[in-house]
């Protein structure tokens, strides 16, 4: 069993938390997020366009590339991760120039001995699965697709052929942060997206409380909190990991109570 799997296969529904390398000292708040219960966790590859991201995840890549974050230095953290935390699933977020440049077959390769579990490309459309799918699928590496509200049901073949690890819900058509889609909306698309694979089906975009996470939790398999933590690391800098330690500790007993 994968570690992706393995974290979905929990008697409940898995936490996801979203950090950006190379902002502040992202091996602790990584151990952070662990320490508070995240299941999997997604590290954002900085890029300076991040189309879909808001200003929290904007600023966060800024502040990672002005300080020279590259992408060894990126897959080295997730390697030493790995050395760290052997059961934890660990997912690199991004976009497709960091990812392609060196070439999809040499990307993968570097996922596979880093021990990454899985790849979300953001700007790279199903139709164009073979600039990259082919060699993480070889390598062992699950494609995490996404979903919108406008992907219906004609379009989820598309979306879902090549597709493994979870199914990305973007809960709102518009980018990270604050925004957050009604509870009535995400139960009705979750529902159907469940018609059409048999991939867990994780919740995000624009959670931020506990009581958000546990209503995503009563009727997805996955809640995905990013923004909220990325300005915990932008607030409180060398303090972030006790900050993100203990919100995180609550989302997740919000989680795990949800359907109890």
């Amino acid at each position: 069993m994968s570690r992706l799997t393995a974290a979905f296969a929990k008697p409940h529904p898995a936490l996801v938390t979203f950090i950006t390398a190379g902002d502040g000292d992202t091996a602790a708040n990584l151990d952070a997020l662990v320490a508070g219960g995240a299941d999997v966790i997604e590290l954002g590859m900085p890029f300076t366009d991040p189309m879909a991201d808001g200003p929290a995840i904007q600023l966060a890549n800024i502040r990672s590339l002005n300080a020279g974050t590259t992408t060894a230095a990126i897959l080295q953290i997730a390697k030493d991760f790995r050395a760290r935390h052997p059961s934890v699933p660990l997912v690199l977020m991004g976009y497709a120039n960091p990812m392609t440049i060196r070439g999809a077959d040499w990307f993968a390769a570097a996922c596979a001995d880093a021990g990454v579990d899985g790849v979300i490309c953001v700007d790279i459309p199903p139709e164009e699965d073979d600039s990259l799918g082919p060699a993480l699928r070889d390598a062992g590496i699950a494609l995490i697709r996404l979903a919108t509200p406008t992907s219906d049901l004609a379009r989820l073949p598309t979306i879902l052929d090549g597709a493994s690890g979870f199914l990305y819900y973007v809960s709102v058509a518009g980018i990270t942060g604050k925004q957050q889609a009604a509870q009535a909306s995400i139960e009705e698309a979750v529902a159907r997206l469940k018609t059409a694979t048999s991939l867990p089906v994780a919740v995000g975009f624009g959670v931020r409380t506990p009581e958000q996470a546990a209503a995503i939790a009563r009727v997805a398999d996955g809640v995905v909190v990013g923004s909220a933590l990325v300005e915990i690391v932008a607030e409180h800098g060398t303090d972030a990991p006790a900050q993100l330690e203990r919100y995180v500790s609550d989302l997740a007993q919000a989680i795990r109570s949800a359907r109890t």
